[in-house]
């Protein structure tokens, strides 16, 4: 990833894009996976740096000094000196801070991405639109998983099975539509169908993806052994712990 996304994930956190950038940005996230997953990366890093530097005048001291390693790295181009922006400095700072977290004697939380593997979808319902099915699976499969959402909602109002609530539910999550993605999960969940504990899986995920690592570690704990996955369980768990 260059600079430059970073200097724009910066400032879409902080705040400091117009409207009409800001909406522009949203697009290009809805549009391109490989964009959104990168922001998502971002922004649990992000996250990490936060808590890692909670005392705002000793981040603020550390960014100081990564800020003139950043200036000897990212604002020279061809021997000349690039006259940038103000607020390239801090986001360039930032950016060093993040990497750099990884070079210190700091607890590395694990990643989404690292667990994120949705398994693919192939459709076999009854009493719905098979030009509509195919297009949901299509999208999903091709990790289009904004666009494949419409078509889980126009299926769902014909047939509420429990396959394409929980294909529904992981559209949900990978666009980061949380709170809509865990309200499916929790009904799958209390249900008894085959994907009661991928369900469940999924809901700890979403936790995972959000920061939130002690509700992903209670989730992970209710999980049987019985799942599929569960060498996965384990594996984050373990570095949970």
């Amino acid at each position: 990833m260059n600079e430059e996304r970073y200097i724009l994930f910066d400032q879409y956190l902080q705040g400091e894009l117009t409207v009409d950038e800001r909406s522009n940005f949203e697009k290009q996230l809805n549009e391109d996976p490989e964009l959104a997953s990168a922001f998502e990366s971002f922004k649990e890093m992000h996250f990490q740096l936060d808590n890692k530097f909670g005392i705002e005048t000793e981040r603020e001291a550390y960014k100081e000094n990564l800020s003139r390693i950043s200036d000897k790295y990212f604002h020279k181009k061809k021997n000349k000196v690039v006259s940038l922006k103000p607020w390239y400095f801090a986001a360039a700072a930032s950016v060093a801070i993040m990497f750099g977290l990884f070079f210190f004697d700091y607890k590395h939380y694990p990643n989404f991405e690292d667990y994120n593997h949705p398994e693919s979808a192939y459709f076999t319902e009854r009493g719905v639109s098979e030009e509509t099915l195919k297009k949901a699976e299509d999208n999903f499969n091709g990790k289009r998983y904004e666009k494949a959402i419409p078509f889980f909602e126009a299926i769902l109002k014909e047939n509420n099975s429990e396959e394409i609530k929980y294909f529904y539910g992981v559209s949900l999550l990978q666009v980061g539509k949380y709170v809509k993605a865990e309200t499916i999960f929790r009904e799958l969940e209390a249900g008894n169908s085959v994907f009661k504990e991928k369900a469940k899986w999924n809901m700890a995920l979403s936790k995972l993806k959000q920061g939130k690592y002690k509700e992903c570690q209670e989730i992970l704990q209710t999980i049987s052994q019985d799942f599929e996955d569960y060498d996965d369980v384990e594996q984050l768990l373990e570095e949970l712990n």
